[in-house]
């Protein structure tokens, strides 16, 4: 069973608040997305760090219902 674009964009947000998060359907399908989130709580985190943050935002639901999220993630310059 496929995601909504916006359950993702939600579930991210709700757990890291004041994110920011764009999403894109990358084949139409609603299987394979792409996922750019800034978030101040990315601060002093590594990389691997800030995706396992995304990934658990997720709630398990990644390889499950939702099979692939291409990530990028950042801290927001100020």
């Amino acid at each position: 069973m496929a995601m909504d674009a916006n359950e993702i964009e939600q579930m991210i947000m709700a757990a890291l608040p004041g994110a920011a998060v764009k999403i894109t359907d990358l084949r139409g399908d609603g299987d394979h997305y792409a996922a750019e989130v800034s978030s101040s709580a990315f601060a002093g985190k590594s990389r691997v760090q800030q995706h396992q943050m995304v990934y658990a935002a997720l709630q398990g639901k990644m390889g499950g219902q939702l099979h692939a999220l291409a990530l990028t993630t950042s801290v927001p310059q100020e």
